[in-house]
C-alpha cells in the first residue's frame, strides 16, 4: 500500500510539473485543466493543481503592481523635490516616468 502512495505522489508532482510548462508554453487554465485531465488526471485533483497556479500566478502579478507603484511613487516624488531644490533644472522626465510607472501598478492592481 505504501508503494502505490508513493506512485501517487509521484504522478502528482509530475502532473505540477506538467501544468508548470503548460502555463509558461501561456496556455489558458481550462486547457492545462484539460491537458492535465488527457494524461489521466481525475477532475478535483486536475482543479486544484490548476487553482494553485492561478493563485501563484495572480500573487506575482499583485506583486509586480505593488513594486511599479512603490518606484514610481519614488521616481515622482524624487523627481518633485529635486525640482523643488532650486538647483537650476527642472527634472521632468523623472515626474513623468514615475507617475506613469505608479498609476501603471495601481491599474494591475
Amino acid at each position: 500500500m505504501q508503494e502505490t502512495q508513493i506512485d501517487q505522489e509521484n504522478f502528482i508532482k509530475q502532473m505540477y510539473g506538467y501544468a508548470s510548462v503548460l502555463f509558461r508554453k501561456g496556455m489558458n487554465p481550462y486547457e492545462v485543466k484539460t491537458a492535465l485531465m488527457d494524461k489521466g488526471l481525475d477532475e478535483t485533483n486536475a482543479n486544484y493543481i490548476v487553482g494553485s497556479f492561478e493563485q501563484q500566478i495572480d500573487n506575482a502579478h499583485k506583486n509586480r503592481a505593488q513594486k511599479d507603484m512603490l518606484y514610481g511613487a519614488l521616481w515622482c516624488v524624487g523627481g518633485v523635490v529635486l525640482t523643488m531644490a532650486h538647483i537650476g533644472f527642472i527634472f521632468w522626465g523623472a515626474i513623468v516616468f514615475g507617475a506613469i510607472r505608479f498609476f501603471r501598478g495601481l491599474s494591475k492592481m
